[in-house]
């Protein structure tokens, strides 16, 4: 069984989305190679963006040698190559050795015996982590593009109508507005923008 401690980072780009999705795979993973106990982090923000608070407080709290498990590489980078590497060198003065579900190559690392294999294993998984890394980007890039130009599409042929109204979330808004809740309190139960919050608000202030 490992000495080392594992965290375990979760994330989803939107409040919308479920970060904790990935947690039973994390978790199964983590029991199959007798890993030990695992910490969680968890964050809803964008993986092109390098402002993300719990990843830098896993890495601030974490020892040389602990392991950073997540399910797949793009749920740690989907940042520009400048970025990337401003990331990776803080991973890399931690010490930190990242596993990824989606890396085979970091789960042989776990194993691997000797320093000559070790060495070998390392240098093989930090390849695979620099594609997987630079693809992850690219399909972001290819998917805002595609996104921009179905837009102005849109817009040229008099459709586009922007992002769908989240009902449930401006109810969950107005019904907390009506309890009495500050809009501070409301940002913080339920996640939403304070420019929707505002905005519900506002709107429901003049119906």
């Amino acid at each position: 069984m490992t000495t080392s401690r594992v965290y375990a980072y979760l994330r989803a780009s939107t409040k919308e989305q479920d970060a904790t999705r990935a947690k039973a795979a994390l978790a199964e993973f983590a029991a199959a190679h007798d890993l030990g106990h695992v910490t969680y982090f968890t964050e809803n923000v964008s993986g092109a963006s390098l402002q993300r608070p719990e990843l830098m407080r896993l890495i601030d709290i974490a020892a040389p040698g602990d392991i950073l498990l997540v399910e797949q590489v793009d749920r740690l980078s989907r940042l520009n190559a400048e970025d990337w590497e401003t990331l990776k060198a803080q991973i890399d003065n931690k010490g930190l050795r990242v596993v990824a579900l989606d890396l085979p190559t970091s789960h042989v690392l776990l194993a691997a015996k000797g320093e000559f294999m070790q060495s070998m294993m390392k240098a093989i998984n930090g390849m695979m982590l620099e594609m997987l890394a630079a693809i992850a980007r690219k399909d972001y890039t290819d998917r805002r593009r595609r996104q921009a130009e179905g837009i102005s599409k849109a817009k040229a042929e008099g459709a586009y109508k922007g992002r769908p109204v989240n009902d449930k979330l401006h109810e969950q808004i107005r019904a907390l507005h009506t309890a009495g809740k500050t809009k501070s309190e409301i940002h913080r139960l339920t996640g939403a923008a304070r420019t929707t919050i505002n905005k519900v608000l506002e709107a429901q202030a003049t119906a």
